[in-house]
């Protein structure tokens, strides 16, 4: 690390802190040479991920974007704000470890899918529709039965105190 005011190489640490809500280390620093202070910020470089989409197209990815569709997925369900931004947190991690740095769009997809599905059915439904292009009520149906055969029969989480839906979907 070379001294902001002398160049010299020859420094000493005097304090480090976590910065940025812990994204970050902040470190002050004395230069051996000229004896000035200096802070630096030591940061996890992030490789940028490349999302291929449907179009062959290429994006970098951002976290932004699946949020929103997360976000419009679960409207007026009780998934909380930060539960939908740990999903993505969760997605991120998970695109950040690969050794590859292209993904599909449709992978993203289906990642987001298998998050929902585990919070909350309704929103899990919602993005289907949107991320799967359902072209009408037969794909609605089939989504459903499938949710509930993976669930294997059990009434589902969204009835409020144990009672059944009124509404009955068949394929």
């Amino acid at each position: 690390m070379h001294c902001p005011f002398c160049q010299h190489l020859n420094n000493r640490v005097l304090e480090s802190r976590s910065a940025e809500a812990g994204r970050s280390i902040r470190r002050r620093r004395e230069c051996l040479r000229c004896e000035r202070r200096f802070t630096t910020y030591e940061r996890i470089e992030y490789v940028p991920v490349t999302v291929i989409k449907r179009n062959d197209d290429r994006e970098l990815f951002e976290r932004s974007k699946v949020l929103r569709g997360i976000v419009r997925a679960c409207e007026k369900t009780p998934v909380s704000s930060l539960a939908m931004e740990s999903i993505v947190d969760d997605i991120e991690a998970e695109l950040q470890q690969r050794a590859t740095r292209e993904v599909t769009s449709v992978e993203i997809g289906e990642m987001v899918l298998a998050k929902l599905e585990a919070k909350n059915e309704v929103a899990f439904v919602r993005f289907a529709s949107v991320y799967r292009q359902f072209q009408g009520i037969r794909d609605f149906a089939e989504t459903l039965s499938q949710l509930q055969n993976d669930q294997g029969d059990r009434p589902a989480s969204g009835t409020e105190n144990g009672q059944s839906s009124p509404y009955v979907v068949s394929a």
